[in-house]
């Protein structure tokens, strides 16, 4: 009796089956690499990592879902829909990463919609992939006459390899994926493999697949599409970020911890990290002067000076103006950042080449945990992080860092932070004056402004009541004795309020930060 196309014989059904769990460790590998990639997109251009990887894989997981349910309603040609979804994963989520890149100089509204869009989407067809796999693979056992005895088998093998899969790209995505190609070309890469699974479904089941001409077409568009943005990937990157910075780039690049990009025009060379500016050549001398010099010279003659954070270079440099200094010692976590700022020309002419002076020491580390387990005593240290826009860098303005820089400040010590706009982020300012005091060290706030940025404040601590300077570094552009004191004069619009402490297991400054600044940029 012949055998019917749905039915293949017991010689057929063992090479499908092994085939169709093989597309099931590629389909799980590459839905994770959608995800991940979504929200490191979603982290690096909207800040706040954790909500945004909170919110990317939550709507992620609920679009995965509704599309198991939905797959109830797929009865008939089993194999077609499997390859057209096949098709529309790699060619949708594959595209991501490129597609999110151009959009990115929407406004934030506009890109957010157009994120979870993409994320239902693609999540809605991952959900659907699994449940038409097992249908499937149930079928290859009916007809080669093994359900019973391999029916229960199948959900443990399914999911076995659904989780070996994923278990693969979580390990890869940061160390080896990311770094290497970039999220561009890591999205069309792992979409090439959901349009290879969609070929080899065409090959296999090309018996019973109706249409088999109009199938092969559209497998051959979706591979020249996703070719074309593997090989495509750092023009799209460039035009992009051309767009959203205005500015021509000079240079980017992901690291394992953030988006670094730095841009030039006639009005100077600008800094970049996961969108944020950092500083401008045009005023940056402003800051790094009011962060580094009311400190160093207070102190009169410091001779071990702690760099926390400044990757830059820039507050080396400044520390650098102060023969008194024998060691800088500057903690940066991210060694792309310092390995930048101390072989590109232009950059090294911007902090003075200060990260190649013998009197420094770059150590690449999170500066969290260099405090914990390096002792040692500084005569002044320079906090000099980013924003708190996410828990990551919340930590670093928490009572237990705080607790950690106070023991290593040297007893007639000066430790400055850098700590945002008083007058933008008002509430947030004084939180880390209270969280400062909170630890035992007494706290000397001021403000300088900066055009980029506006009204900047910074903080001082140490254990011992600020002296006003009589002296300061000849060739300074910013800061001389008779303008210092007006730094520390806070008109009431910036005038202290009262806030919380900012500890480790309430972050309430992270918060805070993001409510503060969010009014501004609605």
């Amino acid at each position: 009796m012949a055998v019917a196309a749905d039915a293949p014989t017991s010689a057929a059904a063992r090479p499908a089956e092994v085939a169709l769990l093989a597309s099931v460790f590629i389909v799980a590998a590459c839905g994770l690499v959608y995800e991940l990639a979504a929200g490191t997109l979603a982290s690096y251009l909207l800040g706040d990592s954790i909500l945004q990887f909170s919110t990317v894989i939550g709507s992620y997981l609920f679009a995965m879902g509704l599309g198991s349910w939905l797959s109830r309603y797929f009865e008939r040609q089993l194999v077609a829909h499997f390859l057209r979804i096949e098709l529309l994963v790699g060619l949708i989520g594959g595209l991501m990463p490129a597609a999110l890149y151009a959009l990115q100089s929407l406004a934030a509204p506009s890109f957010r919609f157009a994120l979870y869009a993409l994320v239902l989407a693609v999540g809605v067809l991952v959900g659907l992939e699994i449940p038409l796999v097992m249908r499937i693979l149930r079928r290859q056992l009916r007809g080669a006459g093994a359900e019973r005895s391999g029916l229960r088998n199948l959900v443990s093998q399914v999911l076995t390899f659904d989780y070996l899969g994923a278990l693969a790209v979580s390990i890869a995505f940061p160390l080896l994926l990311v770094p290497q190609l970039g999220l561009i070309r890591t999205g069309a890469f792992f979409g090439l493999f959901n349009a290879g699974v969609a070929v080899w479904a065409l090959w296999l089941f090309r018996g019973e697949v109706r249409g088999l001409a109009a199938h092969a077409l559209a497998c051959a568009l979706t591979v020249a599409a996703l070719l074309a943005a593997v090989a495509g990937a750092d023009h799209v990157t460039t035009w992009a970020e051309d767009r959203f910075y205005a500015d021509h780039v000079l240079y980017s690049e992901t690291s394992d911890y953030q988006r670094i990009v730095v841009t030039a025009s006639r009005a100077g060379v600008r800094l970049f990290l996961n969108g944020n500016l950092q500083f401008h050549s045009r005023d940056e001398y402003r800051y790094h002067e009011a962060l580094v010099h009311p400190a160093m010279a207070a102190h009169g003659a410091p001779k071990q000076v702690l760099i926390l954070g400044g990757g830059d270079g820039m507050a080396a440099r400044e520390v650098l103006k102060y023969a008194s200094v024998d060691k800088i010692t500057l903690v940066e976590l991210d060694p792309h950042m310092t390995a930048l700022f101390s072989k590109e020309p232009l950059l090294r002419a911007l902090n003075g080449d200060s990260l190649s002076s013998p009197r420094l020491e770059v150590v690449n580390a999170d500066a969290f945990n260099w405090l914990d387990q390096h002792p040692g005593g500084y005569d002044v240290i320079v906090v000099d992080f980013p924003d708190p826009t996410n828990f990551a860098i919340g930590k670093l303005y928490t009572s237990s860092f705080y607790r950690l820089v106070d023991q290593h400040l040297n007893a007639g010590g000066y430790a400055v932070v850098q700590t945002t706009s008083p007058l933008i982020a008002r509430k947030s300012y004084w939180t880390v004056a209270t969280t400062l005091e909170s630890v035992g060290l007494h706290v000397t706030p001021y403000h300088a402004h900066v055009p980029s940025f506006g009204e900047w404040g910074f903080i001082l601590a140490s254990r011992r009541p600020f002296r006003m300077p009589t002296a300061l570094p000849p060739g300074l552009r910013f800061l001389d004795l008779a303008g210092l004191p007006a730094l520390f004069d806070f008109p009431p619009d910036m005038a202290r309020v009262p806030t919380e402490v900012n500890r480790l297991s309430n972050q309430v400054l992270v918060q805070t930060f993001g409510d503060e600044w969010g009014k501004v940029q609605r």
